[in-house]
């Protein structure tokens, strides 16, 4: 007995040894076995677990088995655990002789909704850190994994960036499966596949990849799954951190991938045939390809009339042109082209800047920067003392730079105007853009005057047109031009013209809506017509 406690226990410092080596040293193989002793299993897990206090063991006892049931509280359902796991195989019912105990137990003791059979040891904390409870049997190298998730989760809320008057006011949370339920609920169809895969050394964070079969470009779909196979890091902690690392363009400030919170929004562009990346715990869906004029529409597009959404659309690319050369032009007008400046208004802004000592771009860079801290103050404040810190800053600040001669009262009034005019884009991404090309077009104006101008819109217009966006012109349909595309362009045609879906996108099915869907008055001729006014 003695020589066989000694066998034993070198057995389990042996083992001991080998998991330590295993956790310093990634490179040993990681596919371990299960062990047959639930005792030895469980003594594996609290060494490689540290201990930790929410791992729970509940050991169990049958008529004539035995084993351990694991799982992480706060993770799981513990309702679901005691009523479909743990009193079922506490039964003492015997069970029918010449019987795979462990077949039998996962067939008809375990209650709960998804039971699979777990064969090596990486399944074990894959299951255990999902939500799922393992279910340890003696005499067995393998185990059981039941779904048991139950964790806490924010209720589904309206949306806080992209706000729409009309259409569905229901937005994406920080749960994987509540999203794709989103999206699910709203595309019945069987072609919407979902992948999943886990990204992250560390935190192993579930991420999904969705498309519509057959409409979906295969070769998008497959560099995105590409892309995202290809990322080695330790943690995931937001969508944003795989924007950065599968965009085609690093070194730009205009966003080379789209990201909502809207499910509406991913759904009008999942069946235009572009992909959706879905992160756990990040309430931001990512699509690709992405363009730019589609960072000017805005959901209320598609549910208002066609004429009052083109006028909204081309208001937004005007408040966008301002806001990025406001200042720059009034600081090129003013230093170097005041023939252009009708002869009274020249006279007028003289007046208000004799008392002013900087010149122009001195005094746009003093506003710029201070709005700008007023807004970055306001958004990180609570927000109640949020909004009334960048408002009433504004208005002091700006009276008593004016009545203390540092800005002239219409400098107040260009850069007013180009913030408000920066908030109309859509999407916060492209407003960033324009907020920081506006220093750079401001530079050149002091430089150059309207020649500067128009050098740096040159150099952003082939920026632009150099850029791709997962293989796709960035300025697709304009350039390359493609008169058949502009139907969603500056101008939004009706919803009956939309009778394609964009052919440098999707590469499957391209047709959208059916033949003779113009409306209008009913056919006189025809007879269902008469039969219903007879």
């Amino acid at each position: 007995m003695l020589i066989l406690s000694k066998i034993l226990k070198t057995k389990r410092k042996k083992r001991q040894d080998d998991n330590i080596r295993q956790k310093l040293d990634p490179n040993l193989p990681k596919d371990l076995p299960i062990l047959r002793s639930s005792q030895d299993n469980i003594v594996r897990l609290k060494e490689e677990l540290g201990k930790s206090s929410d791992v729970v063991i509940r050991e169990f006892k049958g008529s004539n088995y035995q084993g351990a049931l694991v799982f992480i509280d706060g993770l799981v359902d513990n309702k679901v655990i005691m009523d479909f796991l743990l009193e079922p195989l506490i039964d003492t019912k015997p069970l029918p002789e010449r019987v795979d105990i462990f077949q039998y137990l996962k067939e008809h003791a375990v209650a709960a909704g998804s039971i699979s059979t777990i064969e090596n040891w990486n399944q074990i904390y894959d299951n255990l850190f999902s939500g799922n409870t393992v279910i340890f049997i003696d005499g067995y190298n393998k185990a059981i994994s039941a779904e048991t998730k139950g964790w806490e989760k924010r209720s589904i809320s309206n949306p806080t960036t992209q706000l729409s008057i009309r259409g569905p006011q229901d937005a994406f949370t920080e749960t994987l499966r509540t999203n794709t339920a989103l999206i699910r609920r709203r595309i019945k169809s069987p072609n919407l596949w979902i992948e999943t895969m886990k990204i992250g050394k560390v935190s192993q964070t579930d991420t999904a990849i969705l498309y519509i079969k057959g409409i979906a470009n295969e070769k998008i779909v497959e560099e995105v799954r590409k892309r995202l196979n290809r990322i080695n890091i330790d943690e995931l902690l937001e969508s944003g951190y795989i924007e950065q690392l599968i965009e085609d363009q690093s070194w730009t400030t205009f966003p080379t991938t789209y990201h909502t919170e809207r499910p509406d929004v991913v759904v009008s562009q999942l069946v235009e045939g572009r992909v959706a990346i879905v992160v756990d715990g990040s309430p931001f869906v990512i699509t690709a390809p992405a363009i730019f004029i589609q960072f000017f529409q805005a959901p209320d597009d598609y549910y208002s009339r066609f004429d009052i959404s083109t006028g909204i659309r081309l208001l937004r690319i005007i408040a966008f042109l301002i806001a990025l050369i406001g200042p720059s032009t009034y600081i090129a007008a003013t230093t170097f082209h005041q023939e252009m400046i009708p002869t009274t208004l020249v006279i007028a802004i003289a007046a208000q800047r004799e008392n002013v000592p900087f010149p122009a771009f001195v005094e746009a860079l003093i506003m710029e920067v201070t709005f700008e801290i007023l807004r970055e103050a306001g958004l990180r404040l609570p927000r109640t003392v949020g909004q009334a810190v960048s408002i009433v800053g504004a208005l002091v600040i700006g009276q008593a730079a004016v009545q203390a001669g540092i800005v002239s009262p219409i400098m107040v009034i260009v850069v007013s105007i180009t913030a408000i005019a920066n908030f109309s884009t859509p999407v916060f991404a492209m407003a960033i853009a324009a907020r920081l090309l506006r220093f750079v077009l401001m530079g050149l104006a002091t430089i150059l005057g309207f020649y500067g101008m128009m050098l740096g819109l040159m150099f952003m217009s082939i920026h632009l047109c150099s850029i791709r966006s997962f293989g796709v012109p960035y300025m697709m349909p304009l350039a390359p031009f493609n008169i058949r595309n502009q139907q969603d362009v500056f101008v939004r045609f009706p919803i009956w013209q939309f009778t394609n879906r964009p052919p440098f996108i999707s590469k499957g099915n391209i047709a959208r809506i059916g033949q003779n869907q113009k409306p209008g008055p009913p056919d006189p001729h025809d007879d269902r017509s008469k039969g219903e006014k007879s």
